[in-house]
C-alpha cells in the first residue's frame, strides 16, 4: 500500500506525454477526415489543384515554417536550462507572436499591442501553470 503514494519521475522523458496525446488526437482527427472525405481526396487531381489554387500560401506556407521552427528549437533552448521549462516559455512567446502577426489583415502597432500583450501573458501563465502549482516539466 505505502507504493501508492510514491511517485517518481523521469525527467528525460516527462515532457514527452503532451506532445503524445495531440498527437493521437491529430491522427484520429485525420482519419476521420480521410473517412468523410474520401470521395474528394481520392477523386481527381481538379480537386487538389482547386484547393492549392484558392489557398492563402503565405500564410499557410508560413505557419507551417514557423511551427517547425517553434518545435525545432523548444528542445535545443531548453537545454540551456534543463527542467525548468525556460525552452517552451522562451520559445512559445516569439511563435504566438509570429504567428499572430502572419495572420493579421491590418498590422497596426494598434493591432499588435494586444497581440503582444497575449505573446507576453499566454505562455508565461501556462508555463507558471505547468511548473509550480503541477509540478510538470515543459521543454
Amino acid at each position: 500500500m505505502g507504493n501508492l503514494t510514491h511517485v517518481t519521475i523521469n525527467f528525460k522523458t516527462s515532457h514527452l506525454i503532451f506532445p503524445t496525446i495531440i498527437a493521437c488526437v491529430l491522427g484520429v482527427l485525420l482519419v476521420a477526415i480521410v473517412i468523410r472525405d474520401r470521395k474528394r481526396i481520392a477523386a481527381s487531381g481538379a480537386y487538389w489543384r482547386d484547393t492549392w489554387g484558392a489557398m492563402d500560401k503565405p500564410r499557410f506556407l508560413g505557419a507551417l515554417a514557423l511551427t517547425l521552427v517553434y518545435f525545432s528549437l523548444m528542445v535545443p533552448v531548453g537545454n540551456i536550462w534543463p527542467n525548468t521549462g525556460l525552452g517552451f516559455l522562451l520559445c512559445s512567446i516569439p511563435y504566438v507572436l509570429a504567428t499572430g502577426i502572419l495572420f493579421m489583415h491590418e498590422r497596426t502597432p494598434r493591432a499588435i499591442l494586444p497581440l503582444l500583450i497575449v505573446a507576453l501573458v499566454g505562455p508565461t501563465f501556462v508555463w507558471w501553470l505547468f511548473t509550480y502549482p503541477l509540478f510538470l516539466t515543459l521543454p
